[in-house]
């Protein structure tokens, strides 16, 4: 997939799924910006990739700061040049249900998933304009195409949201070759849902919704994500790409 050169954002890309993206962008030679919060995993990410000889930029901001989107988009353009790709990845899942959830929890979570989102995008656009074009892709969840019954409902009514506006914005800057996705990955196997496992009614609960009987790996999230950003995905717009083994097709 060609991304050689491209400059790419990737938010919430210091740990776990957005650290695989990350690193696979860089590996087909992508020039990466890593947005988060957490500078910790943020420079060993970076210190990482630059032993590796590929190109990876930290940057700690608050995803949900209108000011902080400004400067960090900013501060890119002036040092690139442009921005090809921005991927939304950053998200939170505070699990309780609705009954148990307030509406401070909520709003939490709806600033981190979608305000991130939007603000993101909001950015990017005019630089993506100028340069007569780019590609944003939004990493939604099954939840957001379903309601799944396993998953608090706070957390599928953003990923919801991010479907939506995903599409609302690939219709109306299609035009302007901009190009708008999103993924949505099932159930992935990561070292918190390995947590999780430590329940066997909750392992077999996630394996029995998969038709092809595994759950979706780091990589095959990643995978998605590099093909959306490439060149040959160039024709590729308003699509919710499932990641998902057949979830959502039962």
């Amino acid at each position: 997939m060609n991304v050689k050169d491209k400059v790419i954002l990737v938010t919430g890309g210091a740990g776990g799924l957005g650290a695989v993206m990350v690193e696979l962008l860089c590996k087909n030679g992508a020039k990466l910006y890593i947005l988060d919060l957490d500078e910790t995993k943020g420079k060993e990410l970076e210190a990482q990739l630059t032993e590796n000889k590929v190109t990876a930029t930290f940057i700690q901001m608050d995803l949900t700061s209108e000011e902080a989107w400004k400067q960090t988009i900013d501060t890119i353009v002036t040092k690139e040049g442009r921005i090809d790709v921005l991927v939304n990845n950053a998200g939170i899942n505070i699990r309780k249900p609705i009954e148990e959830m307030v509406i401070s929890e909520f709003n939490t979570m709806m600033l981190v998933n979608v305000g991130s989102v939007f603000l993101g995008t909001k950015y990017v656009i005019p630089v993506m304009r100028k340069q007569g074009g780019g590609a944003i892709i939004n990493t939604s969840s099954v939840c957001g195409l379903i309601g799944h019954r396993y998953t608090p409902e706070a957390y599928t009514t953003t990923k919801g949201a991010v479907t939506l506006l995903t599409k609302a914005i690939a219709s109306r800057y299609g035009s302007e070759n901009i190009r708008c996705n999103s993924i949505h990955p099932s159930t992935v196997d990561t070292p918190l849902v390995q947590e999780m496992f430590k329940d066997p009614a909750k392992k077999q609960q996630r394996f029995d919704e998969v038709p092809l009987g595994r759950l979706a790996t780091p990589e095959d999230v990643a995978n998605s994500v590099l093909y959306l950003a490439s060149e040959e995905a160039s024709f590729i717009n308003g699509v919710a790409l499932p990641v998902d083994g057949g979830v959502t097709c039962c």
